[in-house]
């Protein structure tokens, strides 16, 4: 073992190899010396009486890899040909061109994010966007943390801390990503109340568990997924007239945050926070990186005296929205106060496409596709879902093309680690790119990366 320890190269003999001095006048020399280190560590630790010592070229490629895969810019950009528009695996929401402007704005120099240009005082960062939440909404005022979870979070802590909340036994769920209601209000230091059963709840049944120890009746839009049949649920309306009779603060988590309407556009109607606000919700939760096409926020309409209690409760500094996404946000919500979200957001631009339109460039991408006789490519009509935890069960006609392949699980880890990568859907054994999801200015570059996986 001392012969073959004795036979890895030293650490001064890898940085003297050609790819290494490349490495080292783009990257910190001490941060490409270290990792040399860990790599040689690591030979040493696992080397035995059988091993084959890597050569310095060898270990060379070895950091150089490592380098390429970690030391890159992150996230990588990709194209969503998978037919769900709001892909949380994709980073939800794609942004506003003007949406990202802002974002980009707010960061390159300083801002009067906390102050008062007038008075030359400090002023709140959520001045402006707790009057643009009214102006769209109707609610006293509006308060936006870092996510929707936080929001609820903060929501129960501010609200009910130590007291009950009551809940339906059909929406103490789980709602995606471990996000378990009952686990947010243990944390958030409320004791969770279950009332009716997991298909029928009634207004009588959280009336009967009223007390002086409630502290909210808590309302949640089972966004991913569907309780069908023999069911029943009260409306918000309802809950809300119960609330004001007894004093208690009726909290409605819409999740989605869709401010149009679904249904001009095929789909099942999505509970909307105006509509929420309007059947008398002392607040309304939602995010901002759903259906609003925004960017990831948590967003807190409703009472002006409770939004008060939200915004000076200790963890509302610990869920602060940043300045990037809060300038996102804010030219989002401007696109709806123009009414011009349908054109201007990427999400809505996608519900909303034309299927005469989806075809057309399905056609126009087919034709430039190289023929061979090793695959083949055709236009079909396919289904396309929201995703991202709204309207479940929903979807909408689309086009796309199918790419018929000897192996279509290796040609989709071609082309989504292609240069420019491409997230397609594997579907009765061929490969679909379905175009309601693919922005019309990234044609160019699906069929560029489609071409250059095929031929390598």
């Amino acid at each position: 073992m001392r012969e073959k320890l004795r036979q890895i190269p030293s650490v001064s003999s890898v940085l003297s190899d050609t790819r290494i001095s490349e490495l080292m006048t783009e990257f910190s020399a001490e941060a490409v010396t270290d990792l040399i280190r860990e790599q040689l560590s690591h030979i040493r630790s696992t080397v035995d009486s059988e091993s084959e010592i890597p050569t310095i070229l060898e270990i060379s490629n070895q950091v150089s890899d490592h380098v390429k895969r970690n030391w890159s810019h992150w996230p990588r950009t990709v194209i969503n040909a998978t037919g769900v528009v709001i892909h949380t695996n994709l980073g939800r929401a794609p942004l506003s061109t003007e949406s990202m402007e802002a974002a980009v704005d707010s960061s390159k120099t300083y801002s009067d994010l906390e102050l008062e240009l007038g008075s030359g005082k400090r002023g709140s960062r959520q001045a402006r966007i707790s009057q643009l939440l009214s102006s769209l909404t109707g609610a006293e005022a509006g308060f936006v943390v870092n996510n929707n979870a936080a929001a609820i979070m903060l929501g129960l802590s501010a609200l009910a801390l130590g007291k009950e909340v009551i809940v339906s036994r059909s929406e103490a769920v789980e709602i995606g990503g471990g996000f378990r209601i009952p686990d947010v209000l243990k944390q958030s230091g409320a004791i969770l109340t279950e009332v009716g059963t997991t298909n029928r709840t009634y207004v009588m049944d959280y009336e009967r568990e009223l007390n002086e120890d409630t502290g909210v009746i808590l309302s949640i839009h089972s966004s991913n997924f569907k309780i069908i049949g023999f069911t029943a649920t009260p409306s918000i309306s309802d809950l809300s007239n119960l609330g004001t009779s007894k004093g208690i603060p009726v909290l409605h988590d819409v999740g989605s945050g869709s401010l149009l309407d679904t249904t001009k556009y095929g789909l099942a109607p999505e509970p909307r926070p105006q509509e929420s606000i309007a059947a008398g919700a002392d607040l309304c939760f939602f995010s901002g990186d759903k259906l609003l096409g925004g960017p990831q926020a948590g967003i807190v309409i409703g009472r002006k005296s409770y939004i008060e209690k939200l915004s000076n409760h200790p963890l509302a500094r610990a869920f602060r929205i940043d300045k990037m996404n809060l300038a996102a946000l804010t030219t989002t919500l401007i696109h709806y106060l123009k009414e011009e979200a349908q054109n201007k957001i990427p999400v809505w631009q996608m519900i909303s496409a034309e299927l005469d339109d989806l075809r057309t460039r399905a056609h126009n991408i087919s034709t430039k596709i190289p023929s061979s006789d090793l695959y083949s490519a055709k236009v079909i009509g396919t289904k396309s879902t929201i995703g991202g935890g709204s309207l479940p069960g929903e979807t909408m006609d689309s086009f796309g093309i199918q790419l018929t392949v000897k192996n279509p699980e290796n040609f989709a880890l071609k082309i989504r680690t292609a240069t420019s990568p491409v997230v397609p859907r594997i579907e009765d054994d061929a490969v679909i790119f379905d175009l309601r999801t693919v922005l019309q200015s990234d044609d160019d570059t699906l069929i560029a990366s489609i071409a250059y996986s095929l031929q390598n």
